[in-house]
């Protein structure tokens, strides 16, 4: 048994044998299943997507720290259920409980590990079906890459 997102794959894959396109936009994808019959989902309620504005502002807000200068998130994210239902709640990061903070740290840790497991997969896929290439390296230790970023000069610094 297929599942919906088995078909759409097959679709994708079916779209790139017929056009000979490497390199396909979902947009164009979705035009050629439309015309193949595919369903047209609802659309979202005003709603909803004013809903999701609100999530784009509350995750692009930034502050700087009135002691350091850096840059932080306003806004801190959790995902939960309630029911069936997964929701994210929004939590100002200078008025958040400890609980909370810890949380939402724990779950873009995890998302950040979860690209890292998948992007070492990726590669090691790659580089087997091209042997006769030099291997494409990907460190997953970001701890220098994160310590030059902290420690890069800012916008309004110059490099010494």
């Amino acid at each position: 048994m297929t599942t919906k997102r088995q078909e759409m794959q097959y679709l994708i894959r079916l779209y790139r044998e017929q056009t000979g396109q490497q390199s396909v936009d979902m947009h164009d994808v979705a035009k050629f299943a439309a015309n193949k019959g595919w369903p047209l989902p609802q659309p979202k309620s005003a709603l909803d997507r004013l809903a999701e504005q609100f999530s784009t502002a509350a995750r692009e807000e930034i502050r700087k720290d009135e002691v350091t200068g850096r840059p932080y998130r306003a806004n801190l994210a959790v995902t939960t259920w309630q029911g069936k239902q997964q929701m994210t709640l929004w939590t100002d990061i200078d008025e958040a409980p400890r609980h909370i903070a810890q949380k939402a740290f724990v779950q873009r840790r995890e998302q950040m590990v979860g690209d890292g497991v998948q992007l070492t997969f990726d590669v090691m896929h790659w580089n087997r079906i091209n042997s006769t290439e030099d291997p494409i390296e990907m460190p997953m230790d970001f701890t220098d890459d994160v310590a030059w970023r902290i420690n890069a000069p800012g916008e309004n610094e110059k490099a010494a």
